[in-house]
This record gives structure tokens, sequence and C-alpha cells, in this order.
């Protein structure tokens, strides 16, 4: 992922050094288990901690000769070493040592992405209360339907939200696992003892059956619960965005002091944010697909998978990481304007209480379908002519027989759309 959509701490993750570090880690882990186990001398696995080291450009100057990652690594590592080098990988294969390093660095990345969920939903927790009552027009198809407050929209996006951190948290347990079971997973030349040790160390659980890689269906439910947070993170930067148009500027990015919005046009105040959260998400979703098809690979292992996932697992969880914090901020600074959602909830004359007082008239005895076309004809006409739909009610023979002026300008009384506000906010946050 190009540095612009990144954060320190997760590029990190993913760096060359920190990727070499892990390697070394696994290897010294096993040779300690090694030693234990008296396979080795424990004089040499004491040397091996003490004297490891690596130089990237070294390693890859290796690479250019040996076409091995994994060996240029061991090659480089024993010239820091010397002939207690011997030791270091005895009885492991390559995968050991790359599934089990992935393994590592998504859970690592599942930590920052759960401490980027954590602050979006204080964010939406304190928005939400501070707009608990604040009314607000719910829309469905993109017209107005009904009254909802400002608040218990941010408390779907919370409860949506703590979901995705739930299907996070069980993601990270799934991948968080280690192989150091040899050429087929069969520890035919080391002992599983070895695997147990280093997956206590580097804080991961032992995967049953390995093959000689880590079964891909594990990754593929990861990167598809980092697919759906892409998609949550989606759906509330559209939300924004569309509260943000000009014709209905309910909600607005904060816009900073010496900010531009256009190199054409100085009046320009763009969602630019959240629009480039809408293209992020879609980055994140596109390592869906080929995570789902590393899945099925040749009888013990081949390495289709192995250069899909260098791309897609970086910049999958840096561009996530990256949106969920930009996504945090957008929410902790939005702009929110209840005067003109007021004003845009009342643009319809009263039309957005017709199911009121439809129910209204089926309590009074009217079937219902009567009630709809005495309610719908007046409806209509506020659509055509505009004016004030609790006029026309009034005005109208079959409403006036059944529901007086009284009764009917009860049923627009914007609280009873908000009786349950306190139940909804005790679902979400309690």
């Amino acid at each position: 992922m190009i540095p612009r959509y990144s954060r320190p701490e997760m590029s990190e993750i993913w760096s060359e050094e920190s990727k070499f570090q892990i390697w070394f880690e696994i290897e010294a882990h096993a040779c300690d288990a090694q030693a234990e186990l008296g396979v080795i001398p424990a004089s040499a696995a004491a040397t091996i901690w003490e004297k490891g080291a690596f130089d990237i450009d070294r390693i890859n100057e290796i690479e250019q000769e040996t076409k091995h990652d994994v060996i240029a690594f061991l090659t480089n590592l024993a010239e820091h070493i010397g002939d207690d080098a011997r030791f270091v990988h005895q009885g492991m294969t390559s995968s050991d040592i790359l599934d089990t390093t992935l393994s590592i660095q998504m859970a690592r990345a599942s930590d920052l992405l759960i401490s980027g969920i954590d602050r979006l939903l204080v964010g939406l927790k304190t928005r939400a209360i501070e707009h608990k009552l604040t009314p607000t027009i719910g829309r469905s198809h993109g017209i107005h339907a009904e009254p909802v407050t400002f608040g218990l929209k941010l408390a779907g996006f919370y409860a949506e939200f703590s979901r995705c951190q739930d299907r996070l948290k069980s993601a990270r347990r799934e991948i968080a696992t280690c192989a150091i079971s040899g050429a087929v997973g069969t520890f035919a030349h080391i002992d599983p003892m070895v695997e147990a040790h280093v997956a206590k160390k580097m804080g991961l659980t032992v995967e049953p059956v390995s093959t000689q890689v880590i079964p891909r269906d594990r990754h593929a439910m990861f990167f598809a619960t980092l697919g759906v947070i892409a998609s949550s993170v989606e759906r509330l930067s559209t939300e924004i965005r569309h509260l943000q148009r000009t014709e209905v500027r309910e909600v607005e990015e904060f816009f900073s002091a010496g900010q531009k919005g256009s190199s054409a046009m100085p009046h320009k105040r763009n969602p630019v944010l959240t629009e480039n959260l809408t293209g992020i998400a879609r980055i994140v979703r596109a390592a869906v697909v080929p995570a789902l098809e590393n899945v099925a690979l040749w009888h013990e292992r081949d390495i289709s998978h192995s250069s899909v996932e260098r791309v897609f697992a970086p910049d999958a969880t840096i561009g996530l990481d990256f949106a969920l914090h930009r996504l945090g901020g957008v929410i902790e600074n939005l702009l929110i304007y209840p005067e003109v959602m007021l004003a845009n909830l009342d643009k319809l004359g009263g039309l957005v209480h017709s199911q009121q007082v439809m129910l209204a008239l089926t309590q009074k005895g009217v079937s219902r379908e009567d009630a709809y076309v005495f309610v719908q004809r007046n409806a209509m006409t506020i659509w055509a002519e505009g004016g004030s739909f609790l006029d026309n009610l009034k005005a109208d023979n079959d409403v006036a027989k059944n529901l007086n002026d009284s009764e009917l300008e009860a049923l627009f009384d914007l609280d009873q759309h908000f009786r349950h506000v306190d139940t909804i906010f005790k679902r979400v946050f309690d």
C-alpha cells in the first residue's frame, strides 16, 4: 500500500525488517526446543540467540543466486552465527517459517484493526448519545419515509461495527496458528514438541494438521471478515456523503482552515474523506476472492497462493487500518446541523406522518384499504401542489368524519416516533 494510505504502525508489521526478525525468532525458539530435547547442544542454541543477525541487502544479494528467500536468509544467518548455524532449521521446511510468520503478522495486524474499531465505536457512541433525540428524516429508496433521530442512525452503525469487532476477534483466533511440522506435515524429522514450544513463545496455537502449509480456509475467513468490515466502512461513508450533498446538508465533514475543495471553484467543500474511504473499501474487498481461490492448493502444497498473499495481505490490512482511523476522525469531527435536519423533515408539509393517520383511521373503524385511499389522495396533492398535509386532511370529508381537528393535530407530533428510542439505545449500549 502506498504511504498516502498507510499508518506507520501497520506498515511496520509488513516491513522486511519485521519479517526477517520474526523468521529469526521462530528459528531460534525452535533451536531452544531442539536443545531441550537433546537434538542439538544447548550451547549452540545459546550461540544462535547471541550471534544471530541478518542484513537485508545481503539476503537480497544471496537470493539473486539461490532464487529462494528462506535459503538466502538462512545463508546470511549462518554468516553471522558460524559453525553452530548447522543446527538451525533442522527438520523444518520453508513453509514452517513462512506460514507461521504470516500468522504472526495477521494476528498483530488484527490487534491494530481491533484498536481502530475501538476508536470508531467510541466516536459513534459519543455522537449517538449527543444526538439521541435530534429529529431527522428517515429515508427509504432515497425518499422521505418517517422521522427518526440522528442518534438512532449512529446507534445502528455502532451496533454494526460491534458485530465487525466480534467477527474480527474470532477471525484473529482462527488465523493465529503455528506450523513447525516438516516437509509434508508429518513431523518425520522434528518432534511436535518443537512446534508447541514455538507456538507458545510466539503467542500462537498449534495447527492440528498442516500438511506442508497452514490450511488456507483460515486465511480466506480472515480476509472475508476484512471485506465485510470494509463494506461497513463504505456504508457509513456513503451515508455521510449523501447527507452532505448541497440539497441535503444535514452533516458535513470538518473543513479545516486553509483547506481547499477545488482547484477551479473556491466555494467547494467536498466530502473527500468519505469518498476516499469508499475507494479504499474496494481495495480491501479485492483481497477476498484471491483468498478464497487460495484455499484449493495442490495436494500437500503448491505456491500458487504465495505471490498473491504477498500483495494482498499487506494491502488489505494496511488499507483497512488507515480507513478505520480516518473514519474514526470523520465521526469525531463531523459537523451536524440539527436545524437543517428539522427543515428537511418538514419539506413535504407533514407527509411523513401519513402512516400514523392511516392507522388512526383504522382504529376508528375504517377499513385499511379505504384508509389508505383517503390518506394517499391527500398526500398526492401535496406532492403535486405543495401545501399543508394536515390542512388537506382536515378538509377531507371522509377523514374529518372519523378524526376531528385536534385528533389529527395530535397525530403530527414528532415525539410519538421517538417513544422507544430509550429501548433501542439500551439494546445497543447496555
